[in-house]
């Protein structure tokens, strides 16, 4: 049954939609002067402590770029502004202001097929410092102009990316171009040395260029299972949610305007500022700063 002060509410939103205050109070079944007294009545605390909260709720959905859902926005309240408020009741708030997240589009399943002996993960993705497991991995988006193939490379410790390229060719030195990022981001005093390279077993990823670059940086190739989106795991949910979050939702005409909405997303937003539940509800820039006794820093744009 629908509570007397929720049906007083629905009697001011249809009068101010024009429908007679009598003629509403009754198809509710609420008396006017119960209606008049409730409107006269001083807000509670609860009714303003909701109504501060879905202006809260509402720009830190705008932040995230409309993407986070209850979590998501949740995580922002609690852990990056210090307010002490349940999922119920912002999945709540979210629904009467007609918010909502976006989805993670989930890349279609392929057919596994035998796994190989140069798997160094074997999926198991959890590392306690940075640069021992980096993954990478290669995707195209269309344009007016044709497609444009990415590659990133991502840290497992932190899901931060250290490295990444774009070009309007799926070559050897796309991969190489996003490692070398990474190394010169990543790579000082030896950092690095020992550290994992994870990839599928794409041409580019097993080709001499790529292979000899990773090994004079100290890292161990590895490569998953043939056509096995679960053995790169960390890298198909990375482009998931960029796919989900950026892509899906404006029309990309040129490569020029597809490579600059990647760089804001990766630089401006991704690294810095979107909130991952596995770490923790904090962004991967966060992650480190807190969990690593020496940050490493940004890195640059290629």
């Amino acid at each position: 049954m629908v509570p007397p002060k929720a049906r007083f509410a629905l009697v001011a939103e249809l009068a101010d939609e024009g429908v007679p205050v009598k003629q509403a109070c009754l198809a509710l079944g609420v008396s006017r002067s119960g209606f008049y007294d409730a409107r006269r009545r001083p807000p509670s605390a609860r009714a303003i402590r909701q109504a501060w909260l879905t202006d809260q709720i509402a720009a830190i959905h705008q932040a995230s770029r409309q993407t986070y859902g209850s979590p998501g926005v949740r995580a922002e309240l609690v852990h990056g502004q210090g307010v002490a408020v349940s999922r119920k009741t912002v999945a709540e708030l979210m629904w009467r202001a007609g918010l909502a997240g976006l989805p993670l589009r989930r890349r279609a399943k392929r057919v596994p097929a035998s796994k190989t002996v140069t798997d160094l993960v074997k999926r198991d993705f959890r590392r306690d410092d940075p640069n021992q497991l980096w993954v990478t991995d290669i995707t195209e988006h269309p344009t007016r102009e044709g497609k444009l193939y990415r590659c990133v490379v991502l840290d497992a410790y932190s899901r931060r990316v250290v490295g990444w390229a774009i070009d309007s060719r799926q070559r050897a030195d796309l991969a190489t171009s996003a490692l070398g990022m990474a190394i010169d981001a990543r790579g000082i005093a030896g950092q690095i040395s020992g550290g994992i390279i994870h990839a599928d077993h794409g041409t580019q990823f097993t080709s001499w260029t790529f292979t000899e670059r990773a090994r004079r940086a100290g890292l161990l190739p590895s490569l998953g299972t043939v056509g096995d989106p679960y053995d790169n795991a960390v890298a198909e949910a990375f482009w998931g949610r960029m796919q989900t979050e950026l892509l899906d939702r404006q029309r990309l005409k040129t490569r020029v305007e597809l490579a600059n909405a990647i760089f804001e997303y990766i630089e401006g937003f991704y690294n810095r500022r979107r909130r991952h539940s596995a770490l923790d509800w904090m962004s991967p820039l966060q992650f480190e700063t807190t969990h690593t006794s020496n940050p490493i820093s940004s890195p640059t744009s290629p």
